[in-house]
């Protein structure tokens, strides 16, 4: 990589009125990131860093579709034609921060993205140059206490000391919330900041037990927003917690805690909060999903920016929403520390008169590490560094697990599934976190803790009738493409082992899924049953050994591996689908 190529990445475009024109930041001659700031507010904006402390491989999807409304638009838009429709040059530094194409060449020339370190040093510089804390917010959307192994056996606590570091000022959530409601409190308490989330309340059983709420007259269990001064001007901050936990995770860590979208409740706090706190600008903190944020934005009035998480998008360009009372800009940064989003607010006389907003890839080969965060890391990792680091098995194939359907450390998995649990088929869920490793690479344990590590990580083998394991595939996919993002739930679509289907992603619900066989050819009958194996679900408990433990062994024992053969389904009704490229 050359470094006029890398400056042309980072060469920031002026801004015109409340319509921006969008780029990628300004880096200087030593390429620190030094972005002067342009209005009179910086908000700096994280996501879904699913607690990856150190940098990462991460490679974008080649599949995320996008039907009717979302049909073309972003995010659904992969590969060439992302290129193209956001003015991204071929074989640049673009297309490898933004898309999957020629990941693994450009991942070895570019490096790894992320780490807190690196972070932490781009941070410092942005709000020194906007004038400091007095001046600027950093904003977390939540996926930050899970992901690795050391937030996982530490509870999420070691996340909650480096964002404190990193000097998060507000945070919302959503896999916060897979750890017990007792642990939960516990990190809040210990977090520096603002943990927000309008959307959370406790039932009226919990309610009427007397159980721990921020207020009692509303039920809601954390504070709702908050009000900044920055620079003179008041800015209010508005939390939005994942709407579908208990329906996407276990409901039994968090039995007294209600969630949903509550789209009429945040309405009526905007109007609230602009009758008695007078804000020049009202900016809500999403981990709704970027579809969910974009309907979000069309019937709820007075926000004037959404930034987002869930979804893990790369969104460079913000989307301009019409309502019924003006117009809100919604974005989405992306995931593990790969993304840094700087939204500069033009405020004056109390009010937003314009905005620039970039997108900064943070390479950190071109950031030099904080000392005081690489320490704390360092501190972090050094228990459980034999552990980590062990080599489990040489990967001859790029893994990998971002898109709709299977990627190939999913693949990994079910097959690791299905050989040391002895069954026919396996399943494994469509989470969207996980980090990539490159063809050549050593597998170690970490790696496998990155795809793997929740709360809930037992796994099962089962005898399931045929028409169970297409209820399974059709709930899912239904969730997945149902016409109302309110009923999205933002994750992929569930992972297959040891068999094959045909999907027709614009099929009405139940009428998705079709020509289900075993890896064989045999038809998979309704009434048949065949022994499945799985993983982390989200009823009881399951009765076997963490996931883990299974992966790990089948790595052992193979030494390398090549994934030759992906169980993704035969897609239909998507030829001309922009969020397509198999």
């Amino acid at each position: 990589m050359n470094r006029r190529e890398f400056n042309r990445l980072l060469t920031a475009g002026a801004v015109a009125g409340i319509i921006p024109t969008t780029s990628l930041g300004l880096s200087s001659a030593k390429l620190n990131y030094n972005i002067p700031q342009k209005g009179h507010v910086r908000l700096l904006h994280i996501t879904d860093c699913h607690a990856q402390l150190n940098p990462v491989y991460f490679r974008e999807p080649n599949v995320n579709i996008g039907l009717k409304e979302a049909f073309g638009r972003t995010p659904h838009v992969v590969g060439d034609a992302f290129l193209s429709k956001n003015k991204f040059s071929k074989n640049s530094i673009e297309a490898h921060a933004f898309t999957y194409l020629n990941f693994d060449c450009a991942a070895k020339e570019y490096g790894k993205v992320g780490g807190f370190a690196h972070l932490s040093t781009l941070i410092a510089s942005l709000r020194a140059s906007a004038g400091g804390a007095s001046n600027s917010l950093l904003l977390d959307g939540g996926d930050t206490w899970q992901g690795s192994a050391t937030a996982y056996w530490s509870r999420g606590k070691d996340m909650v000391k480096a964002a404190n570091l990193l000097g998060v000022d507000v945070m919302t959530g959503h896999w916060e919330f897979t750890y017990q409601d007792e642990e939960v409190f516990s990190n809040v308490d210990d977090f520096n900041g603002d943990f927000l989330a309008q959307n959370i309340k406790l039932t009226e059983d919990a309610l009427f037990e007397g159980k721990r709420a921020h207020d009692e007259s509303t039920g809601r269990v954390f504070k709702p927003y908050t009000i900044k001064e920055l620079n003179g001007m008041r800015v209010a901050i508005i939390g939005q917690a994942f709407p579908y936990t208990p329906v996407a995770n276990p409901k039994r860590f968090i039995p007294d805690w209600s969630f949903g979208i509550q789209n009429q409740g945040l309405q009526e706090l905007v109007g609230e909060i602009k009758e008695t706190e007078k804000p020049a600008a009202i900016i809500l903190l999403s981990h709704n999903g970027m579809d969910v944020d974009l309907k979000l934005a069309s019937v709820v009035t007075g926000i004037d920016f959404i930034l987002g998480g869930h979804t893990h998008d790369g969104v460079p360009i913000p989307v301009t929403i019409k309502n019924s009372s003006g117009v809100t800009v919604v974005t989405n940064a992306g995931s593990n520390g790969k993304f840094l989003g700087v939204l500069d607010l033009n405020l004056s006389g109390g009010k937003l008169k314009g905005y620039e907003y970039r997108l900064l890839p943070v390479f950190s080969n071109f950031i030099k590490a904080d000392a005081e965060m690489s320490a704390l890391i360092e501190d972090i990792r050094k228990p459980h560094l034999d552990t980590l680091t062990e080599e489990l098995a040489i990967s001859e194939t790029l893994l990998y697990r971002r898109g709709n359907f299977n990627g190939t450390f999913d693949q990994l998995i079910c097959d690791a599934l299905r050989h040391e649990l002895n069954a026919e088929i396996s399943l494994s869920p469509g989470f969207r976190w996980g980090t990539t490793v490159l063809a050549g690479q050593a597998i170690t344990f970490e790696h496998v803790m990155d795809q793997t590590c929740i709360t809930y990580p037992e796994t099962y083998a089962r005898n399931m009738l045929g028409n169970e394991i297409k209820s399974i595939l059709e709930d899912v996919a239904d969730n997945l493409f149902h016409p109302d993002p309110f009923y999205q739930q933002g994750g992929d679509m569930v992972r297959v082992g040891g068999m094959n289907y045909i999907c027709d992603p614009t099929a009405p619900a139940n009428k998705r899924i079709s020509n289900m066989t075993l890896d064989n050819g045999r038809l998979i009958e309704p009434n048949k049953y065949y022994k499945v194996a799985g993983w982390a679900t989200v009823g009881s408990k399951a009765p076997g050994k963490p996931v883990w433990e299974i992966v790990s062994s089948y790595l052992r024992n193979r030494k390398t591996v090549a994934i030759s053969h992906i169980n993704s389904p035969k897609l239909k009704n998507v030829g001309n689908n922009l969020g397509v490229v198999l």
